[in-house]
């Protein structure tokens, strides 16, 4: 059976349910990253033990992904498996805002990363499934516009939160932010949601671990979740990294510049998303991605020299053209890869799986490499890195659109 052998209708409902599902679910991942690392620093946590915590997050993510995607697929409704992570993030928000002790920390820390592995295919496979191969790029740039909107909002809410109140108010607020989010995602009619669009062709068969395994030796799969764990060693330790460094000479404005550096390319991709869903399709995928690879190795070195806050909070425009691209073009890809395996969130999970490995990496090489020279070694060690996932991508990565 063929993914799109007619075109897919969804209601009005449904597609403005998916868009303010990812508004508010950007708000609530928001509460993490950045905001985590300031709420240790500020709670006398070193650098080593930070990074700890992020990198527990990011092995999480490197064992978590194909499960989550094996659960998106082998679950009788993407809508539900995403309802069920979203309550726990919202739980680990809780815990974290009640005992920021080292136990209870890492406990929230694995019930929130683990939450992310189902909720990153579970978006992408409900888009796919309301509205086909064809129309998913332009859909994935609005759901990368909605993300960043929330995110922005987020941000900017829980900055004024940390400095006028505490950086423990951000997490009460992600909490309280798991309502509007289930209410936006009960907002999308499942029964618009087609299982064989949404897992890239068609329903899993048994016995069909053949098709696994070649998806596992498929070349285009193989590079681009390469390329992704370059792009991540690179990039995930870049803001929780400045966020201590800014914690530390400013302690009090630490949260409100973390939450202008999550806003400001959040705004980039809110304006750009939409434009990079429909150059993909006109233009191809590689052109956008080596865009997207080629900013961060610059920004590394803009990190490591001009580490002024309002010279960081500029230099994040960058952090937001890449942002933009691979938000889109991460699924798309995969969705090209996958395209008539019906293995589209298994897919999503090897890529993820290779994300996490760059990430899980990222947070404690930096933190070593910050405690034991200097910060401006770590983020020069970090451009090399990138600049390294920029030559993978011009060199191995093919082009996955179909002609």
């Amino acid at each position: 059976m063929q993914a799109d052998a007619s075109r897919p209708h969804p209601s009005r409902r449904s597609l403005a349910g998916l868009d303010w599902f990812t508004f508010f679910l950007a708000d609530v991942q928001t509460g993490f990253g950045p905001f985590v690392a300031v709420y240790l620093t500020a709670a006398h946590w070193t650098q080593e033990d930070v990074g700890l915590i992020l990198s527990v997050a990011g092995i999480i993510n490197l064992v978590g992904r194909v499960p989550g995607g094996a659960i998106v697929d082998a679950a009788r409704s993407e809508r539900d498996a995403a309802m069920a992570a979203v309550v726990c993030v919202g739980l680990s928000a809780l815990l974290l805002a009640a005992w920021p002790m080292f136990a209870a920390v890492l406990l929230a820390t694995i019930l929130n990363a683990a939450a992310g592995c189902v909720l990153t295919p579970a978006i992408a496979a409900i888009s796919l499934g309301l509205v086909g191969h064809a129309a998913v790029g332009p859909r994935l740039g609005r759901n990368a516009r909605f993300a960043s909107l929330g995110t922005g909002v987020a941000a900017a809410s829980m900055g004024v939160v940390g400095y006028f109140f505490s950086s423990r108010g951000v997490f009460v607020i992600t909490a309280l932010l798991l309502f509007p989010t289930l209410i936006a995602l009960a907002q999308i009619r499942a029964a618009e949601v087609d299982p064989v669009r949404a897992h890239a062709g068609v329903v899993p068969a048994e016995g069909s671990d053949r098709s696994i395994l070649q998806l596992l030796l498929y070349r285009p799969l193989l590079a681009f979740a390469a390329a992704n764990a370059l792009f991540q060693l690179a990039n995930a330790a870049m803001l929780p990294l400045m966020g201590s460094i800014l914690t530390m000479r400013s302690a009090n404005w630490a949260t409100v510049l973390i939450a202008a550096c999550i806003i400001v390319p959040q705004l980039v991709v809110a304006l750009i998303s939409p434009w990079v869903g429909r150059r993909a399709d006109s233009w191809g995928r590689r052109p956008l991605l080596l865009l997207g690879f080629g900013a961060l190795p610059l920004r590394c070195l803009l990190f490591a020299y001009a580490s002024d806050p309002v010279l960081v909070v500029f230099e994040q425009i960058l952090d937001g053209l890449s942002a933009a691209v691979l938000g889109v073009l991460v699924p798309l890809i995969i969705s090209d890869i996958a395209q008539e395996t019906g293995r589209f969130n298994f897919a999503q999970g090897v890529v993820g799986t290779a994300v996490g490995i760059g990430a899980a990496l990222s947070t404690s090489f930096a933190g070593y490499i910050s405690d034991q020279y200097s910060n401006r070694v770590a983020f020069l060690d970090l451009a090399a890195i990138a600049t390294c996932g920029v030559f993978f991508v011009l060199i191995i990565m093919p082009e996955t659109r179909s002609r």
